[in-house]
């Protein structure tokens, strides 16, 4: 069994070397690779979630060097939840994607680039969550950024450009920090494998110990976004195609978080720094909640929204309770799915209605009810209706907090509370403005927009005003359209443009399925709550970790 952990690595890293070789020539055989790579790691990563559970931690050193010299993978209970549940999600996102024809235009580029670096994405976060050492933790992020930002710029236009060079600024500003806090633990304890961390860090003097504590979470909360180092996400998500933003604001952050959980309990237990979690967590979901309230494109709402949830994450963290552990691993894969559903939601209301700003759409209900059952489920859900996923980990949580007693932790169940309430009015105004209101008049096309003013790169028809730059992307643009299916006249926002009557059926049935798999987190409540506190122990615990990687 331990010889399937470096799969889920190793089976996207060596389908992007087919999918490039195929390119544009043969686009079903690329498709259908990426399918079938992502299919068998899902399958992969429930094989080690089930086998871990059953029998501990499974530990691969490849090339059979024994640490610290070697690569180690470890598949424990925590990571074969989030292989599992990230593995569901990118092979939903990409079937979503092959619906709304990502990879169209590439007949007119020499490379086919959305697969490959859709595949070296997956590998990074399959890496990420199976490193047994800080370095190739490291390694992890790099694959992952480096795809990244392919994906955040496909297209090239300005805005994405701007939104992709910013993000990979504030990537390569956390990766120096990374390294420097990699060199400097490297330095004191002679390893960078975090089971051999785990025994020697406890020699260092306090202070050396509290620095390197401090420089990782410093590096983990940039990824996850955590106030106030999270304010590159709301520029940098909303521009890229809808399946990019989907599997960004619902996986990537999470790695953050879970990298969070890891080194927490593994390397530094105790809490040294518990306080200035939860007050990171109370500013994150009060700021960011704040934030979506003030905002009018879904997007950016959603966007501000993540922030705020990750603040419930970083809350259980900061608590340090068994039961508290519990309950953030339930909120993350809960979040993981619901975040990535709306957006692929969100993408499908701007394929429909040509935007995402809510003053210019409505009557949503009434012209696509599956739409707005897609929409409204997992809006209450994120915002911990009961019985949901959401409301069970939002009062697993609470009740943590309510066990811990102090101070922090009843100022962090009170700030829970509020945010919960300002996440149900922030869903509650865009369906109210989406959905249920009349369509305002001349400002939605009736059907399905077939690209989004966003997706094109070279319309100029406009002139720029005076604040809009020619040649940076600002211009108004108007959008071409490859028509498919069968066509109807529409007018969006005063241009002729070419729809048709009903969204493309993978589209759907890719929201359909993540929706799904947000509800089956409510309907086996139970066994996962089981599982997660099981997950919660074995992290307090320890030795499992370390017994199974050094062999003791």
């Amino acid at each position: 069994m331990n010889a399937l952990v470096p799969l889920p690595v190793l089976l996207p890293l060596c389908a992007t070397g087919l999918s490039l070789a195929f390119g544009t020539r043969l686009k079903a055989v690329q498709r259908l690779v990426s399918v079938a790579v992502l299919t068998a790691v899902l399958g992969l990563s429930v094989t080690l979630m089930i086998a871990a559970d059953s029998h501990g931690p499974l530990t691969v050193h490849l090339g059979d060097f024994a640490p610290p010299l070697g690569i180690t993978l470890v598949a424990d209970r925590l990571s074969g939840l989030m292989l599992t549940v990230s593995s569901a999600v990118t092979l939903c996102v990409l079937v979503y994607s092959l619906g709304q024809g990502m990879a169209d235009r590439e007949e007119e580029t020499p490379v086919a680039v959305f697969h490959p670096a859709y595949l070296i994405l997956v590998a990074g976060v399959s890496c990420t969550f199976l490193a047994g050492d800080l370095v190739n933790l490291y390694v992890g992020f790099e694959i992952m950024l480096v795809a990244s930002f392919v994906l955040l710029t496909l297209g090239g236009t300005g805005p994405r450009i701007r939104a992709g060079s910013t993000y990979v600024i504030i990537s390569l500003f956390s990766s120096m920090l990374f390294l420097t806090a990699i060199a400097m633990t490297y330095a004191a304890t002679g390893t960078a494998n975090f089971a051999q961390l785990a025994v020697r860090l406890a020699a260092l003097p306090l202070g050396v110990q509290t620095l390197i504590q401090a420089m990782l979470l410093t590096v983990f909360a940039v990824k996850a976004a955590v106030f106030p180092l999270a304010a590159w996400l709301p520029d940098s998500y909303p521009t890229a195609p809808a399946p990019v933003t989907a599997v960004f604001a619902g996986l990537l952050t999470k790695v953050g978080v879970y990298c969070m959980l890891r080194t927490e309990t593994l390397l530094f237990p105790g809490n040294r720094l518990g306080d200035l979690l939860m007050a990171a967590a109370l500013a994150s979901m009060v700021i960011g909640i704040l934030g979506a309230v003030a905002q009018t494109d879904l997007k950016r709402l959603l966007s501000f929204t993540l922030i705020s949830h990750i603040g419930y994450m970083v809350f259980g963290i900061g608590l340090a309770t068994r039961d508290a552990y519990g309950g953030a691993i339930v909120y993350v894969a809960h979040h993981i799915t619901v975040q990535t559903t709306l957006f692929l939601v969100t993408g499908m209301i701007e394929r429909r209605s040509g935007t995402t700003e809510l003053t210019r759409i409505g009557g949503l209900a009434r012209a696509a009810p599956l739409l707005a059952v897609l929409f409204f489920v997992p809006a209450m859900n994120l915002a911990g209706i009961p019985p949901l996923s959401g409301f069970i980990g939002k009062l697993a949580l609470m009740r943590a907090g309510v066990a811990d007693g102090g101070a922090w932790a009843w100022t962090l169940v009170a700030g829970s509370a509020v945010t919960s309430l300002l996440t149900l009015y922030v869903t509650a105004k865009v369906w109210n403005l989406a959905f249920w209101r009349t369509a305002p008049p001349g400002q939605a096309a009736d059907g399905t927009l077939l690209e989004a003013d966003s997706d094109e790169d070279d319309a100029d028809t406009d002139e720029p005003g005076p604040d809009r730059i020619p040649g940076t992307g600002d211009e108004p643009v108007r959008p071409r359209h490859q028509p498919a299916g069968r066509a109807v006249a529409a007018t969006l926002h005063g241009h002729a443009v070419t729809t048709t009557t009903r969204l493309p059926r993978p589209m759907t049935w890719a929201t359909a399925a993540t929706v799904a798999l947000g509800l089956a987190f409510t309907v086996f409540a139970g066994p996962l709550t089981s599982y997660t506190d099981r997950a919660a122990a074995e992290l307090l615990a320890r030795a499992p970790y370390v017994e199974a990687v050094l062999g003791r």
